[in-house]
This record gives structure tokens, C-alpha cells and sequence, in this order.
């Protein structure tokens, strides 16, 4: 009786599918599992633990006109649009100017310097501009104070009117440090440097003028680089929370809450599982459609 020997090829294929399978089984169960608990028990009232009854689309038509919930989603909408007006220019501002130093020493020691707040732990930061933003032994308000600005001053944190844009305003000047910015900056600088160096000697040949040079060849050509920094942005925003919880909790009544938030405190604090899923169901939905129109809309040249 002959047994019939696995061919090579498959028993490579066979041993590439034994070793891939501890990181599928971890993907399934931390990921995917994860994702699809969430969509099907947003259609029941859930406590984090018993299944209760089916609501089917009922949490979904509560998150339409839930106040929070559309507090939330204006709140970050204008979170979104600043961070990438933010992230599109100061970031390429900082690798602009490394990138156009003729001393190639200097030009290290300011990428050195603009990554050392990338090291820093998020909460550190937090707590720092925290301490800035104190109505009265915050730095902010001192240095309006020393200027004659004193009208100028508020509880930046506590004010329903500043709340908000203080936390979007932290990071100042906003080149590296909290979000991506960092990030941006050396993804821009790598765009700025894959640049041909023939085409660098012919502008200098041509004697073309750095706002022209900037404006009409760099730019575009790290075009790349800019789309996929609104993405990243864009995707980063969205699904940030931690920032917020930190500095404000979401307050002054509301007027700083964000999604993500809202989403932690309604299944944290109010133990509604069922309706914070139906909020991540939503959220994933708009991230994937932003995203998208992102890809669609921030066109590259090629």
C-alpha cells in the first residue's frame, strides 16, 4: 500500500497558514469579533452583559434626535475642519523650512527638535496645557495680563464659548506634538526630499524665486503626501476622544462634547451597551464615508 507525498509547494502553504494562524485567531477574537457584537447588539437593549430585549432600528431613530448626540456631531465636524487646516499648512511650514536649509547640521537638529514632543506622553501634555488654560495661574492668562489684555482673559476650559476651541487649539504652534502633527511633518519632509535633484538644479539654473518655486513645483509634486495626511487627519479626529475627556469631560454643558465621548460616557457611566453600540455603528459609517469622499475628492497628479 503506497501513501501519496505532499508536494512541497503545499506543505509550504500548509506551514505559512499553521504560523499565520495564532494572528488570526487573534485578529477574529480582538478585532472582528469585536465589530460584529457591536452591530447586532445595537438593535437590543444591552447592559454589558445580558442581551435584553430586541429594539430593532428603535436606538438608531433615539441617536437622530438625541440633543447630545447632535451637540456631539457638530462638535466635532468643526474639530475636523480646523485639525486639517491645521495639519495642511503648519506641519508643511516646519518641513518646508528644514527642507530649504542650506547647512545640513542645522537642518538635523531641527528635525531633532521638532520630534522630541512626539516622545512625550499624551497625558503629560494634557496636564500642560491644562495648566496653561487655568483661569488664574494659567500662563495664557498672565501673558494677556502683562500685555494689557486683560478683557481678553477667561476661563478657557469652563466657558461655553471657549471650551471647545481651546481644546482644538492645543499644540500650539501646531507643527508637532498632539494628533498626527508629527507625524505630518516627517511625511512631508520625505515627500519634499524624494524630489529629483535635477529638477531642484534647473529651477536654480532658471533662477525661479522660492514663493514660485513653493507654490508651483514643490507643493504639487508631494501631492501624495497631502492626501494622505487629510486622511489620516480626518480618520484621527474622529476617533479621538481622550483629549477632550482630559481637559473638559465634554463640558461646560456639553459644549465640548465630542462622539467618542459620548459614546464612552453612555456605556461607562449610564450602562447602556445597547445604544453606545448604535453610536460606533454610526461613527464607523461616517468614518468610512469621509474617508472615502477624502479619496475622492483630494486628488493627486500623477
Amino acid at each position: 500500500m503506497t501513501t501519496k507525498r505532499i508536494p512541497f509547494a503545499s506543505r509550504k502553504t500548509l506551514l505559512g497558514l499553521a504560523l499565520m494562524l495564532p494572528m488570526l485567531v487573534l485578529l477574529f477574537s480582538l478585532r472582528l469579533y469585536p465589530i460584529f457584537s457591536a452591530f447586532v447588539h445595537s438593535f437590543f437593549r444591552w447592559d454589558g452583559f445580558e442581551t435584553g430585549r430586541f429594539l430593532g432600528l428603535a436606538n438608531y431613530e433615539r441617536l437622530i434626535r438625541d440633543p447630545n448626540m447632535i451637540r456631539a456631531a457638530a462638535n466635532i465636524a468643526r474639530f475636523v475642519l480646523t485639525r486639517l487646516v491645521l495639519n495642511l499648512t503648519f506641519p508643511m511650514l516646519g518641513a518646508l523650512l528644514i527642507y530649504h536649509l542650506r547647512a545640513q547640521r542645522a537642518g538635523y537638529l531641527y528635525r531633532v527638535l521638532f520630534m522630541v514632543p512626539m516622545v512625550v506622553p499624551l497625558i503629560v501634555v494634557l496636564l500642560t496645557w491644562k495648566f496653561i488654560y487655568h483661569p488664574h495661574d494659567g500662563i495664557l492668562n498672565r501673558i494677556l495680563e502683562l500685555i494689557g489684555l486683560e478683557q481678553l482673559q477667561r476661563i478657557w476650559l469652563g466657558d461655553f464659548d471657549t471650551a471647545l476651541w481651546a481644546v482644538i487649539g492645543m499644540g500650539f504652534p501646531w507643527v508637532t506634538g498632539l494628533g498626527i502633527a508629527g507625524f505630518a511633518l516627517l511625511i512631508y519632509l520625505a515627500g519634499l526630499q524624494q524630489i529629483s535633484t535635477d529638477v531642484m538644479d534647473a529651477l536654480t539654473v532658471d533662477g525661479v524665486r522660492m514663493p514660485t518655486r513653493i507654490f508651483r513645483i514643490e507643493i504639487p509634486l508631494i501631492a501624495d503626501q497631502i492626501k494622505v495626511i487629510a486622511v489620516l487627519t480626518t480618520i484621527n479626529t474622529l476617533q479621538s476622544y481622550v483629549p477632550v475627556m482630559i481637559m473638559t469631560g465634554g463640558g461646560p454643558s456639553n459644549a465640548s462634547l465630542v462622539p467618542g465621548l459620548y459614546l464612552y460616557q453612555t456605556a461607562f457611566h449610564h450602562d447602556r451597551f445597547g445604544y453606545a453600540a448604535s453610536i460606533g455603528v454610526v461613527m464607523a459609517i461616517v468614518l468610512v464615508a469621509v474617508t472615502m469622499l477624502t479619496n475622492r475628492f483630494v486628488r493627486t497628479r500623477r
